[in-house]
């Protein structure tokens, strides 16, 4: 087989197995605001472009590099991004989602945590093809050996394939004692060999320092939010463990393609509370569904989750990367021993602030734009 094969070719060669087999899809999730990382944006460009659009190194965005990503695994016409409407203010994010296929740009009105924007978008991947199997990737992971990575999901993908009430979740053998990442415990092992998957035994989600260094050194994962499911058993199960949530989202799901669709959103997400897809939906199916969850943990992946400036620089100086961060003009001491911490940023104009919260106004703008998407 080629080097250069893509693992696409993998996920269609099993679709062409046999007529019944599910569609692959993925799920980019683009839909955060990047609040705690508008400081080192800011320093960096000058504006408060969300995080996964930023090109940090190099020439593409974070959300870029994920699509890229996504489309070794799926083809593009199947590859579908999440995205809030107020982000379609920046140029620089109409330009990255112009060229996506068209119906593939999911746009939500506005961001209320994960847990909606994965429902959302299931929604509408369930309308277009309801035997799926889906392949969620958050859009601001930063990830050195992607072959590697790319390995796991394709296992992932064929643990789901097999077993279509499974969900499979990537979890990152931590290096360090991060207290600012979720953490996946697994439970007893699954299969044996180089692939083992487990049973997971339960979430905690950003513990302290000190549980931190505990679940490191018992085993524990980073959760990746890295996922493979079948779209139908993942709604089933929300719909099981949270029926007025799933309700709502099956009224959305009614009204699509109907002359109620757009009114029907919008007056849902302004009533909608925000609602974590780790903490309020995970961590209750590992409590009341954990057959149904496994982990696959990923060995010998540098990966990242650019949540914070002194995470971003931490990795690019482990990297070697550091001086080729873009706007370092804008912002020289960050190759300093010094580099990162409070002390790092300048103050920013609150009018900046006020800009990126007022955004909301410019609906009707951002709104032709969703529509022609």
């Amino acid at each position: 087989m080629p080097q250069n094969r893509n693992r696409r070719d993998d996920y269609a060669a099993c679709q062409k197995n046999r007529s019944g087999d599910p569609v692959s899809c993925a799920l980019i999730l683009a839909g955060g605001e990047g609040k705690r990382l508008r400081p080192f944006v800011h320093l960096l460009r000058g504006d408060l472009l969300p995080k996964q659009y930023v090109n940090f190194i190099g020439r593409r965005s974070m959300l870029e590099h994920t699509l890229d990503r996504a489309e070794r695994l799926v083809p593009g016409e199947r590859v579908f991004t999440i995205i809030n409407r107020n982000h379609l203010i920046f140029p620089e994010v109409t330009r990255q989602v112009a060229a996506r296929h068209r119906g593939t740009v999911i746009v939500q009105p506005e961001n209320k945590e994960t847990a909606p924007g994965i429902l959302f978008s299931l929604v509408h991947i369930a309308k277009r093809y309801p035997d799926s199997i889906v392949t969620l990737l958050p859009s601001d992971h930063f990830v050195l050996e992607e072959d590697q990575l790319l390995t796991h999901l394709s296992t992932a993908y064929h643990a789901v394939k097999r077993d279509p009430s499974r969900i499979v979740l990537l979890g990152i053998e931590p290096d360090g004692n991060e207290s600012d990442y979720g953490y996946i415990v697994p439970g007893s092992k699954m299969k044996r060999g180089g692939n083992a998957v487990f049973q997971i035994s339960s979430f905690i989600e950003k513990p302290d320092y000190r549980t931190a260094q505990e679940l490191a050194h018992s085993g524990a994962l980073w959760n990746t939010m890295m996922m493979v499911f079948k779209t139908t058993t993942l709604m089933s199960l929300i719909k099981e463990i949270s029926p007025l949530f799933f309700g709502v989202f099956q009224t959305i799901s009614d009204a699509i393609e109907t002359v109620d669709e757009e009114a029907v959103i919008e007056q849902i997400y302004q009533e909608l509370p925000p609602l974590n897809f780790s903490h309020d939906i995970m961590e209750p199916l590992a409590r009341s569904h954990s057959a149904n969850l496994l982990t696959l943990p990923v060995q010998n992946v540098l990966w990242s989750d650019w949540g914070s400036e002194s995470r971003i620089m931490e990795i690019l100086r482990q990297t070697g990367y550091d001086t080729r961060l873009n706007g370092l003009t804008r912002a020289p001491h960050l190759t300093g021993e010094s580099a990162y911490g409070p002390h790092s940023f300048v103050d920013i104009p609150k009018v900046l602030f006020t800009q990126a919260e007022n955004l909301r106004t410019h609906r009707k703008a951002a709104s032709s734009l969703s529509k022609a998407l």
